[in-house]
């Protein structure tokens, strides 16, 4: 939100109130408080009246501070609060001196010029991160002016838009940059991916993947100088990124106060963990839900007989499939949600799910928190009062998505109950995960259960759907058993995964507007990310619906999905052997290609849910110090050493940067040399997958299903290990147990590798193959 008029000026209708001094600083054992007013004050008779703010510094984590700076605090506590993980035990470490107070925690500091001249400083070992000056910390009101011209001109037709007449002031805090500084996240965005120079706000809308809107706002974003601001509010924070001011991001929150954190990290790893650990790590999905997912489509025609035709012809094919889902009409039309199945297309759905089990598939059902008036479970809801209601006290309803549709109150205790007995007899019948569609339309003019601020509910609602659906799938499963295929999600949504990117086109330019709002998600916090593969809106020309299936395989969940038209292979071209590249040996080949990766792609898995560092990740987080990936948003990190670039155009060219070293394509084998941009001509069995130098990567021994022994008879393959260094690897199984351990060091012509492993396997390195016994604490030494 702009309030500023160039330099000198603000926008017409805006007074603002800057903090110009640092009146008072007191201090407790863990925390710092700083009394500041809007000017400077030089005698007693100053002190009457004026914009006033009290300011407080304090750590509950190492390398996390937050501030909290309140103007009134006699507002109504009625907010919905992110569940964060803070220890208010932690003790940081305070120092005051005659011109300064200062808290440290861990390698990160907050700084406050006492007196005159407002001036904070946040710095990692030294290194300033950023901080206010004059002209940042500030109080917002409209004067009458704007108030006037807001109210005559206001419209506000829309259920879930943000209230024209909700608020007249604002907190606003403005963090510096440094030059060349750039910065992403904020959750999905599908705008240019270094968000400077743009207006970003947080407000869940049901927008598609080609506008500014977002199904995922996260109040969270990093920066390339090392460090991340996280903003714990639910409400309409909005974000000038070196827009309004363009040596600072403007951070706006209405109301009487802000919170933030200023998270530093030796890295962004690091910095994406400390995030984590404050708002909650992502849980591991099951080792099943990496394989490829086939699905009903939307609005095409299916039943028992279509469904059947569609996994024989994968198997046909010899097309590795994992998961089948069932899109919105396994139940009726305009009965959505009632959870029973369409009787007239699935006459016995037990059977029919455990004749699909017994295949080896996992089965995911489509559902969203929207109950039609039509539906069987309407006047129970009603009657009982689990609905969002309307200022009056009658139920919310409109007809946008189902008629006279509700909507589940999940601050009600008793219906988060009953809709989770509807998810519990789902997963009795067989049903191992759920697509948690829609979320984001949540309106504004009503009141729920809890009475929480229903304005600050609308992005908050998502959260409490997809948790509760989460964790009755956890608590029927079991812990790394759940699994949700989500569309709406805001801080800590992290916790649920698996989230996919909404309603992309068919076409080229919508692959690379889903990898962007996929890269800005994880650089959010989130673990995995996956998308429709050959696009939901519209029919995808061969070529492109090939070119996604690279694309989705080497994501970290992979699903064919669309609107009007089904997502099997044969449907795009024929498949005889007269077109050795066709849809199907395309689909075929990056399948099995991913299932042989499951044991480096598993164990990554399981780093992301211990660690936070998202899986899928943008080249700067693992490369900030090169200049080239700052900007890079076409090409992907999927884990620590594999650098993945899609091919975006009809003519197969693909252009891709590569840091330092030598790199090596594990589908051709080629080895380049980095510290360049590489283009490549690609035919359709080919993407670039790069392994990164001095990496292993573990290939398991791969028949259909990705559960398997992910160690018995696999090849760990070390990639142009350099003289003097060193590489380590770990294995895991299905259920998250550690089954191998590896550690290369190279002296010379010669790499000594030990390992544990309870199974044998083989050793690769510069072509030389060895055998690797099961053994304790082994030892092999590889002359080159």
């Amino acid at each position: 939100m702009k309030f500023s008029d160039g330099f000198w000026l603000n926008q017409r209708g805006f007074n603002v109130n800057y903090a110009v001094m640092a009146y008072e600083i007191t201090t407790t054992p863990n925390s710092i408080t700083v009394f500041a007013t809007s000017s400077a004050i030089y005698n007693r008779a100053m002190t009457l009246g004026g914009v006033t703010f009290e300011i407080t510094y304090k750590s509950t984590a190492p390398d996390v501070i937050k501030v909290s700076v309140v103007h009134h605090k006699g507002t109504l506590k009625n907010a919905p609060k992110f569940e964060l993980n803070e220890d208010q035990g932690y003790i940081p470490e305070i120092k005051t001196g005659e011109d300064f107070a200062e808290m440290t925690s861990g390698s990160t500091k907050v700084r406050i010029k006492k007196g005159f001249d407002w001036d904070v400083e946040f710095s990692y070992k030294g290194k300033r991160l950023t901080g206010g000056a004059w002209r940042a910390t500030s109080y917002i009101e409209e004067n009458q002016f704007r108030a006037d011209n807001r109210i005559n001109s206001m419209r506000d037709d829309s259920f879930w838009s943000y209230p024209a007449d909700e608020h007249n002031t604002y907190i606003r805090e403005q963090l510096t940059l440094g030059i060349g500084e750039c910065i992403y996240g904020f959750g999905e965005k599908f705008t240019t991916f270094v968000k400077n120079g743009q207006n970003v706000e947080m407000w869940n809308s049901d927008g598609g993947t080609c506008s500014d809107q977002s199904y995922k706002c996260v109040p969270f974003y990093i920066s390339s100088n090392g460090y991340g601001v996280f903003v714990n509010s639910s409400d309409k924070v909005s974000y000038e990124i070196a827009s309004d001011t363009v040596s600072k991001v403007s951070i706006t929150v209405p109301g009487e106060e802000i919170e933030y954190f200023v998270i530093g990290g030796e890295n962004l790893h690091e910095v994406l963990s400390n995030y984590t650990t404050l708002t909650g790590k992502p849980a591991l999905p099951p080792a099943k839900t990496f394989g490829l997912w086939l699905s009903t489509s939307f609005t095409t025609t299916y039943d028992e007989e279509t469904i059947t035709s569609f996994i024989d012809g994968m198997a046909e094919r010899d097309i590795p499939l994992q998961m089948f889902h069932f899109d919105c009409f396994w139940m009726k039309g305009y009965e959505w949600c009632n959870f029973d199945w369409d009787k007239t297309q699935f006459p016995d759905p037990p059977a029919m799910l455990k004749r699909l089990k017994e295949r080896g598939l996992g089965i995911c059902v489509w559902i969203n928190p929207y109950i039609a008036q039509r539906s069987s479970l309407f006047d129970e809801g009603v009657k009982n009062g689990y609905f969002i209601k309307n200022t009056d006290g009658s139920v919310f309803q409109c007809d946008m998505w189902q008629p006279g549709m509700a909507i589940v109150d999940f601050t009600n205790p008793e219906a988060c109950e009953w809709y989770a007995s509807k998810i519990r007899a789902l997963c009795d019948m067989g049903v191992t995960a759920i697509k948690t569609d829609f979320g984001e339309r949540i309106p504004t003019k009503v009141k729920y259960f809890s009475g929480e601020d229903p304005v600050k509910m609308h992005n908050y609602y998502t959260y409490l759907y997809n948790k509760l659906v989460f964790n009755v799938l956890k608590d029927y499963y079991g812990e790394n058993q759940a699994c949700l295929f989500a569309r709406s999600a805001t801080a800590g949504g992290q916790q649920f995964p698996v989230h996919w990117g909404g309603d992309c086109s068919a076409e080229y330019s919508s692959m690379a507007e889903t990898l962007r709002g996929g890269l800005s998600l994880c650089a959010s916090g989130f673990g995995y990310f996956s998308h429709d593969i050959g696009g939901f809106e519209a029919t995808a020309s061969p070529d492109v619906y090939k070119r996604w299936c690279a694309f989705g395989l080497m994501s970290t969940h992979s699903r064919l999905h669309g609107s009007t038209s089904y997502r099997v292979p044969w449907a795009y071209e024929d498949d005889t052997p007269e077109n050795p590249e066709n849809a199907c040996a395309v689909l075929r080949f990056f399948t099995k290609l991913k299932g042989r990766l499951m044991p480096y792609l598993f164990s990554q898995a399981v780093k992301t849910s211990s660690t936070g560092v998202p899986m899928m990740r943008a080249m700067v987080i693992d490369f900030a110090e090169d200049p080239a990936c700052l900007f890079l948003d076409r090409q992907y990190m999927l884990g620590d050493n594999l650098l993945c670039a899609p091919v975006l155009s009809e003519d197969g060219v693909v252009q891709y940067y590569l840091p330092e070293g030598k790199w090596t394509d594990i589908i051709t084998g080629e080895t380049i040399e980095g510290g360049r941009y590489v283009k490549k001509k690609c035919s359709y069995l080919e993407m670039p997958v790069l392994a990164k130098p001095g990496s292993i990567i573990v290939y398991g021994d791969f028949n259909n299903s990705f559960e398997y022994d992910y160690i018995n008879n696999a090849n760990a393959v070390i990639y142009n290990l350099e003289d003097g260094k060193s590489s380590e690897t770990e294995v895991y199984d299905i259920d998250a147990n550690r089954v191998m351990s590896m550690k290369a060091e190279r002296n010379g012509n010669e790499i000594c590798v030990t390992y544990t492993s309870g199974r044998a396997f083989k050793i690769t390195a510069e072509g030389k193959v060895f055998d690797a016994p099961a053994a304790d604490n082994s030892q092999i030494i590889i002359n080159l």
